[in-house]
């Protein structure tokens, strides 16, 4: 909470290098160190850290707070491009992500189970990352004249794709290298992880956008080009971090 609070707040506000920022970051991060340091020596553990020893869960868990961080804050953006920019309605916002979702739940239920099972769960992750941060740099192309058939479309499809092969790689991978008797603490890790990346990505994307739209704002831009020059900020930097996993 404190680690949002400090990127949305005195980052925004003040900067990212000011006193405040840099002293509530530091306090986020000695209380996590203590978190940390808390769960190596109880008895009973919330998170017993013998579970990061496997690469499969590491992994997982870290693939899946970027991929999430990346998606959640471009859905937020997007949204807010759509409205503000394209002048749609909540109801058509709506419906333009639709296709995401449908997408996604065809994937998902029917055809990645298969393919993981075929090729397996890393061979079938690469492609649905890729996927994902192609639709993330296709959402940093966009611009006030963007047709949604030609400019979001592709983009929020892709994204759909590439979450329905991905997200089910992940959790099989995080289930892999837990012991029976973690399965149910493997699984609860990973839908954790999603929550806090969500979270902290929506904070920074949000925040890089917020910044970069005040500076163009400042440089005498329309503010049409200036919202759209921070959403374009976020989602490269979101498909940034999709690429660089």
């Amino acid at each position: 909470m404190l680690t949002v609070y400090t990127i949305v707040k005195p980052a925004a506000t003040y900067g990212w290098g000011a006193t405040r920022t840099l002293l509530l970051g530091a306090i986020a991060l000695g209380l996590f160190v203590a978190f940390l340091v808390r769960e190596a020596s109880a008895r009973q553990p919330l998170i017993p850290l013998r579970m990061f020893r496997s690469r499969n869960v590491s992994g997982a868990n870290l693939i899946q707070v970027l991929t999430v961080a990346g998606m959640f804050g471009v859905f937020f953006l997007g949204s807010l491009y759509l409205g503000r920019v394209l002048h749609y309605d909540a109801l058509k916002i709506g419906l333009a992500f639709l296709p995401t979702t449908l997408v996604m739940g065809t994937l998902s239920l029917r055809f990645s189970q298969p393919l993981i099972m075929r090729v397996g769960p890393r061979r079938a992750l690469v492609p649905g990352l890729l996927m994902v941060a192609g639709g993330l740099g296709l959402f940093s192309q966009v611009s006030a004249n963007s047709a949604y058939l030609s400019g979001v479309l592709p983009a929020v499809i892709l994204i759909g794709a590439g979450v329905g092969v991905a997200f089910p790689s992940l959790m099989t991978l995080a289930m892999s290298g837990a012991t029976p008797s973690d399965a149910g603490l493997a699984s609860g890790l990973v839908n954790t992880t999603a929550q806090v990346g969500g979270a902290i990505g929506l904070a920074v994307l949000a925040t890089l956008s917020a910044t970069r739209t005040k500076d163009l704002l400042a440089s005498h831009h329309s503010e049409v080009n200036a919202l759209i020059g921070g959403y374009h900020l976020a989602s490269g930097s979101a498909s940034g971090w999709s690429l660089r996993q």
